[in-house]
């Protein structure tokens, strides 16, 4: 049975009913089967937290279908998971990535309920500023797909990744895109699921920076979460 998303705020509901003069509150019971969900667009913003620490947020989908916002998360960068580091640091091979300067790294990330990671998209940037200016910018992407045994599972359909000013720029800002399609054990035809990541930063001359993620899924799952941050 599928249920329409949206971003409402999610609400207990009761059943009363009147039996004899008396009223009975019930609470509703849960639906035993799980449930898949139709589409969704989930969008994010974080600020660049300082350097050495880690700002996160997620949203995950509830029983009733309804997306659920959880608090934003600070702390050390050491706190988010190890390969999401490992990832974003691979393919950093600009020279602005190289040269010494801010950096700033995201994370884009759709797991499903029992907290596999099926697909995310990754960036890594660097600057340099002087005199007001950004003198020299760069921005990498990567991306990352859950395969099942028997080589089925989710692959990377397409994918796209660009600045708009690499040198001498008032701020620079940078997109990364992902589209993934699934095909496997949970819908063998390949026309059910599809994720599509979108990550983009703004990078300025005073060294600071932000952070903006978005997730459209063409169909969900109730207990799929998106994990999205920067650093």
């Amino acid at each position: 049975m599928n249920s329409r998303l949206s971003v409402a705020a999610v609400s207990a509901v009761s059943l009363v009913a009147l039996m004899g003069g008396t009223t009975v509150a019930t609470a509703q019971e849960p639906d035993p089967a799980p449930k898949s969900c139709d589409g969704v667009r989930l969008t994010g913003e974080l600020p660049a937290p300082a350097p050495g620490q880690a700002v996160s947020g997620q949203i995950t989908i509830g029983p009733d279908c309804e997306p659920e916002l959880g608090s934003v998360r600070r702390g050390p960068a050491s706190d988010r998971p190890a390969h999401t580091a490992a990832t974003a640091t691979t393919t950093t091979t600009t020279a602005a990535a190289t040269a010494a300067g801010h950096q700033l790294r995201g994370w884009n990330e759709m797991y499903d309920c029992c907290n596999i990671r099926m697909t995310g998209l990754y960036t890594a940037s660097s600057w340099d500023t002087a005199d007001g200016r950004v003198t020299t910018a760069g921005t990498t992407a990567t991306q990352e797909w859950n395969r099942e045994p028997w080589d089925a599972g989710w692959s990377l359909t397409s994918q796209t990744a660009q600045d708009d000013c690499a040198t001498d720029c008032a701020e620079v800002n940078s997109e990364a895109h992902a589209d993934f399609a699934y095909q496997g054990v949970f819908d063998p035809t390949g026309d059910w699921y599809d994720n599509t990541h979108h990550s983009s930063v703004q990078l300025k001359a005073d060294g600071t920076a932000s952070c903006r993620f978005d997730v459209e899924l063409r169909h969900t799952f109730v207990g799929w979460n998106w994990r999205y941050g920067c650093e």
